[in-house]
């Protein structure tokens, strides 16, 4: 490899991790780096896009970042091609130097009790996909006419954001970008009641404080604790969690909403702890009519942390809907090592390992939630994807630690791979292809005063993806970006 030769780097996924690692490589690299980026669907942006809140619109302008990156004249997106489906594993090693895959864990945990599959049982990563607007969950269909009171399992800010969008009024969802089939939806809504319930204890809750402290400026929602069972769930002494300002300001901001008076508000959230389910409760129509919970009490482990035990204490909470937040977890990639166990892919330090020997395979990287588990917010992405691309760096160089040497692709011409996907997925989507997707979004969303109007179906976005011109407002747009 000569310093004049492009080192040709795939990058599989095209959410934050994958978009920060795109930016490491051709800000950092010593040597000439040209990045692909290869996304399943039409659109880029990731969790920003499809898990982020609409009502949280600063976090969702994260991606202007990305759209530098994305205007790098070495870079280039290909959308709508799935791995797997048009290409292989070894069609990328053929063709790269290196590939990266940021697939992110995409796949909600289950409970794992009798009843899961009751209908108005649902997962985290299924609602919020569907007020999102992404395209797999948009047939979704969860009824809000039915049911009175909704359980939410998980103490993360998922279940937090799942909570208050079932609590938002509908002016306030209207100003947002949640997809119009969830607005509808929403708007006619006759959930009066929320409950969050978490296993362990609000010491031990993985909320953020901004995110639990927004419950208390929900304008038509009282927020309820009960003084006696946080007192219950604190009685046990977490000295990692008395340690961790989060977890302190955490147990503070629920000590305060514990002593808010009720402002008679319309609807209610209530955060409780120490409860776990233990079954999906069918009402006469088959749906789920109530969940089962056991109570449960922290006891310490040999080495300080704290486990939630059940009790004998049984509680029947009668619900309409159930949303399970319990975690994520990675899905397997047609050819890549997997750990079925965590859910992730195998790697040291960012180098994707064979799960049998443990060995370190030449030229195969990972970051994100795929690489290192479903933890840390959009930002966390940036150092995991630094150190990905420190370790590509020192492999790929002349002077590399020996690690893993680069792979020697067969066929790494730029042409010849925008050939070869062409030819595999005719409906192959471009930047350009992207930029006009937004353009048609944000003109769909500006007269409503709204951020925009997402497309929902693959159909549609190909549809108008394909408009796009050498002459059009996308390549305005795509100046724009690379002027900012």
């Amino acid at each position: 490899m000569t310093d004049e030769t492009p080192l040709r780097i795939a990058v599989v996924g095209s959410g934050p991790a994958g978009f920060y690692a795109a930016g490491h490589l051709l800000k950092d690299s010593a040597s000439k780096v040209e990045v692909d980026m290869i996304e399943r669907l039409p659109t880029p942006w990731g969790l920003v896009r499809s898990g982020v809140a609409p009502d949280h619109p600063k976090i969702k302008s994260v991606s202007r970042v990305y759209e530098k990156t994305a205007a790098h004249p070495r870079f280039r997106f290909f959308g709508n091609l799935h791995l797997g489906d048009h290409v292989s594993r070894e069609d990328l090693l053929r063709h790269y130097h290196a590939v990266v895959y940021a697939t992110g864990s995409s796949v909600d945990r289950p409970l794992g009790i009798p009843g899961e599959e009751l209908p108005g049982a649902h997962a985290a990563t299924e609602f919020v996909g569907w007020y999102n607007g992404h395209p797999d969950h948009t047939d979704l269909e969860v009824d809000l006419l039915s049911a009175e009171r909704a359980v939410v399992i998980g103490n993360g800010n998922v279940a937090l954001d799942v909570a208050r969008m079932l609590m938002l009024t509908a002016p306030e969802l209207a100003a947002t970008d949640t997809a119009d089939h969830a607005l509808e939806v929403l708007a006619r809504s006759n959930v009066r009641e929320v409950i969050i319930a978490g296993r362990r204890g609000p010491a031990q809750a993985a909320f953020t404080n901004p995110e639990l402290r927004e419950l208390g400026d929900l304008s038509d929602a009282d927020v309820f604790v009960d003084p006696a069972e946080l007192d219950r769930a604190l009685a046990v002494a977490d000295t990692k969690a008395e340690e961790n300002v989060t977890a302190r300001q955490n147990v503070q901001i629920l000590r305060d909403y514990s002593r808010r008076a009720p402002m008679g508000r319309r609807r209610q959230l209530s955060l409780r702890f120490l409860l776990s389910p233990v079954e999906l409760i069918a009402d006469e129509q088959g749906r789920v009519g109530a969940i089962a919970m056991v109570h449960n009490e922290l006891v310490g482990e040999p080495d300080g942390a704290l486990r939630a035990r059940p009790t004998d204490q049984l509680e029947t909470i009668p619900a309409g809907l159930v949303f399970r937040a319990i975690g994520y977890r990675g899905v397997p990639l047609p050819g890549v090592p997997f750990d079925e166990r965590r859910g992730v892919i195998p790697n040291e330090g960012g180098r994707v390992t064979d799960p049998g020997s443990g060995a370190v395979l030449p030229g195969e990287y990972v970051v994100g939630w795929i690489k290192r588990g479903p933890t840390g917010v959009i930002g966390t992405n940036k150092k995991d994807a630094q150190e990905t691309v420190d370790a590509i760096n020192a492999d790929l160089s002349s002077s590399g630690d020996g690690h893993a040497p680069a792979l020697a692709p067969t066929a790494p011409d730029p042409d010849t791979v925008r050939e070869l996907f062409e030819a595999r997925q005719p409906d192959l989507v471009t930047y350009d292809g992207w930029l006009e997707i937004d353009r048609h979004e944000r003109a769909r969303g500006e007269p409503e005063g709204r951020p925009r109007v997402k497309l929902t179906r693959i159909d549609e976005m190909l549809r108008v993806a394909a408009s796009e011109s050498p002459h059009n407002p996308a390549a305005e747009d795509l100046d724009e970006v690379k002027a900012r």
